[in-house]
C-alpha cells in the first residue's frame, strides 16, 4: 500500500487527509498547531507515506522543519501553482488537504523551495532590513514633499538625512510643520541605526556562502547586495537555466499570448520579490559604475521608458550572477555586453 498524506495549515490548526494510491480516504481529523501532536497521527502510516504535502503559507517553518527532524517525507506545495477545478461547488479544510494528496500522488505537486534551517535566519534578517529601508526611503520622501511645499525649494536625499533642529528652525516658520518635520527627521535617524545593526550583523555571516565573494566582482554589487543576492537564492542548482534564473527574479515579462496576439498577462508576482529588489538596486547602481552598462542603458533609454530600461539591465545582471554563482567565475563585461 502508499499513502499520501496532505496538511492543510492555518494560524491555529491544521486539517490532516491522508489517502491511498486509488484515492481511498484513510484518515482525516483537525489538530492544534502542535508537532507532537500531528506527528502521532502520521505514525500509523508512517511505512506507507510516499510524502507529507504542506501548504506553502505564513508559517510552515515549524511545521516542517518539526516533519524534516522526525523523518517524515515532507514536502512544500506551493500555493500559487495549485487550483482545483474552478467549478467546485463547495471546498473547505477537508477537500483542501485531500487535492494535496492527490496532486502529489499524480506528481504535479507544485514545490516550493525548502531553505535550509542553518541558514533561513539570515535571509529573513535580510529582509528585515529591506524592509526598514523602503519605510526610510518613504519617509524621506515625504520630508522632500514637505520641504517643497514650505519652502518652495528642493530638498535632496542626502540633505534629508542630515538635517538638524536647526535647520528646520530657519527654514519652517509654523510651529506645527516644524513638528511634523522634526519627527520625520527622527524616524530616519532611528531606522539608519537598525538598518546599521542588521548590516553589521549579517557581514559577520558572509562564510555561509561561498558564491558571496564572486558576486562582490560585478560593479554595483556591493556586500548587502551580494549578501542579499546569494541568500534569497539558495541553491543555484534548483535553476535549470539562466533564462530560468531571471524569470524567479521577475526580470522579465509576464505575458500570455496565442497565434502571436497578446491575451494578457501570466502571474507577475510569481518569483522572488527579494530578487527582483535587488537586482533592481544593483542595476541603478551600476550604470554609475560601469560605462558599459551606462551606454547600454542609455541605447534602451533612447527606445523606452526608464522603467523598462532599468529592468532590462536588471534580467541581463541576474544572468551574470547566474553563471558566477554556478561556476565559481569572476564577473566579465565582455562576455556581459560584447
Amino acid at each position: 500500500m502508499e499513502a499520501y498524506a496532505g496538511l492543510d495549515l492555518h494560524g491555529d490548526n491544521v486539517y490532516c487527509g491522508i489517502s491511498d494510491e486509488n484515492d481511498k480516504r484513510l484518515f482525516e481529523n483537525r489538530f492544534p498547531c502542535d508537532i507532537e501532536t500531528i506527528c502521532k497521527a502520521l505514525e500509523p502510516y508512517r511505512a506507507y507515506l510516499k510524502g507529507v504535502a504542506v501548504e506553502s503559507t505564513f508559517n510552515w517553518y515549524w511545521l516542517v522543519d518539526g516533519l524534516k527532524e522526525r523523518m517524515f517525507p515532507a514536502r512544500l506545495a506551493s500555493p500559487s501553482g495549485m487550483e482545483q477545478y474552478n467549478g467546485l461547488k463547495h471546498g473547505n479544510d477537508k477537500s483542501d488537504s485531500f487535492f494535496l494528496a492527490k496532486m502529489m500522488r499524480l506528481g504535479i505537486l507544485p514545490e516550493g523551495y525548502i531553505y535550509p534551517k542553518e541558514e533561513r535566519a539570515v535571509r529573513d534578517l535580510l529582509r528585515r532590513r529591506m524592509r526598514l529601508v523602503q519605510i526610510r526611503s518613504g519617509r524621506i520622501l515625504s520630508l522632500e514633499a514637505l520641504w517643497n511645499r514650505e519652502t518652495g525649494k528642493e530638498l535632496s536625499s542626502n540633505a534629508a538625512k542630515t538635517l538638524t533642529e536647526k535647520d528646520l528652525e530657519e527654514a519652517l516658520n509654523d510651529k506645527n510643520v516644524r513638528m511634523s518635520a522634526k519627527q520625520m527627521t527622527e524616524h530616519v535617524a532611528f531606522l539608519n541605526g537598525q538598518i546599521k545593526d542588521l548590516e553589521k550583523l549579517v557581514l559577520k555571516q558572509t562564510d555561509l556562502k561561498s558564491e558571496f565573494a564572486g558576486l562582490l566582482t560585478v560593479p554595483g554589487i556591493g556586500k548587502i547586495l551580494a549578501m542579499t543576492i546569494v541568500m534569497e537564492t539558495g541553491a543555484i542548482g534548483r535553476f535549470p537555466s539562466p533564462g530560468d534564473y531571471a524569470s524567479y527574479c521577475r526580470t522579465v515579462d509576464s505575458e500570455l499570448s496565442s497565434n502571436g496576439k497578446k491575451k494578457g498577462k501570466g502571474n507577475t508576482k510569481n518569483g522572488n520579490r527579494s530578487l527582483a529588489w535587488a537586482y533592481v538596486e544593483a542595476a541603478n547602481f551600476m550604470v554609475r559604475h560601469c560605462p558599459e552598462a551606462k551606454a547600454y542603458f542609455q541605447r534602451k533609454m533612447s527606445r523606452t521608458l526608464r522603467v523598462v530600461a532599468i529592468k532590462s539591465l536588471a534580467a541581463k545582471i541576474a544572468k551574470a550572477c547566474f553563471f558566477i554563482m554556478r561556476d565559481g567565475v569572476s564577473f566579465d563585461v565582455k562576455k556581459m555586453f560584447g
